[in-house]
């Protein structure tokens, strides 16, 4: 082996390390695009046969069923858990409603904005305005009519479905469990940002059912629609992010 040779293996086994790194994070990047493109489609097929199955009357006898199963036998007007149990179910909610949620979402773009995380706030802000209008949209498109009065135990306005608790729970709360990902370092810090999202998207769809202001199937809905518009999101971020480095990699230096 020369000595030039020999000079050029040891730069690239110096380097090795670092060029194995960046190829497991581009796996790793290309894997997360992967499962939300899943995510995506999955989301988009079942809006449409639940869509397609309320439109048709087919869900009707199911949503009453599960519905009825939250309240007392025989009298559907009582909630199971007793006064407290719709109190704290009250609470959870809330974290669904309009007033919470653009709080939490001034606060973290203003946080995001202070770090100087532009596209990181963009996200989340273009996510909450367009699940708004996609929800509003969607709900003038439907018009279905909430369960009768006698089963809520809350008041509520405009129409049924897709529910915008659920709907705008799965928007904010994955894209902030996305974010905290991609913030975080360790693996588990991670996976417990995107636990916490899907949970806290799980209990307000929950309680919308148990307070009475929405079918089942209203919640599923908003869930699949939430879930694809969070996970369009992302992905229109990081194709853009991927177009930005590649072009700055191939521009002209000099």
């Amino acid at each position: 082996m020369t000595l030039g040779e020999s000079m050029h293996w040891r730069r690239w086994l110096a380097g090795g390390p670092a060029l194995v790194k960046r190829m497991v994070l581009s796996a790793r990047a290309e894997l997360a695009a992967t499962g939300a493109l899943l995510v995506l489609a999955i989301s988009v097929l079942s809006f449409i046969e639940i869509a397609d199955d309320v439109q048709e009357g087919d869900t009707r006898r199911i949503d009453r069923a599960i519905l009825l199963m939250f309240r007392t036998a025989g009298d559907p007007e009582t909630p199971l858990g007793g006064r407290w149990v719709r109190e704290a179910v009250g609470d959870i909610t809330a974290l669904g409603g309009w007033t919470v949620l653009t709080l939490f979402v001034v606060l973290l773009v203003g946080f995001l904005v202070s770090l100087r995380r532009w596209r990181e706030a963009a996200l989340l802000a273009a996510a909450a305005i367009g699940g708004t209008v996609l929800g509003q949209t969607l709900k003038g498109i439907f018009g279905r009519e909430r369960p009768e009065e006698s089963l809520r135990l809350v008041e509520a306005i405009h129409t049924s479905f897709p529910s915008g608790h659920a709907m705008m729970s799965a928007v904010i709360y994955l894209t902030f469990g996305v974010l905290m990902a991609r913030f975080a370092n360790r693996t588990r810090v991670k996976i417990f940002g995107m636990i916490m999202g899907v949970v806290l998207t799980l209990m307000v769809g929950v309680s919308r059912v148990y307070l009475g202001v929405h079918w089942p199937s209203d919640v599923l809905a908003g869930w699949c629609v939430g879930a694809a518009w969070a996970m369009f999101c992302w992905l229109v971020v990081w194709a853009a992010e991927r177009w930005w480095r590649a072009d700055v990699e191939h521009a002209p230096q000099g």
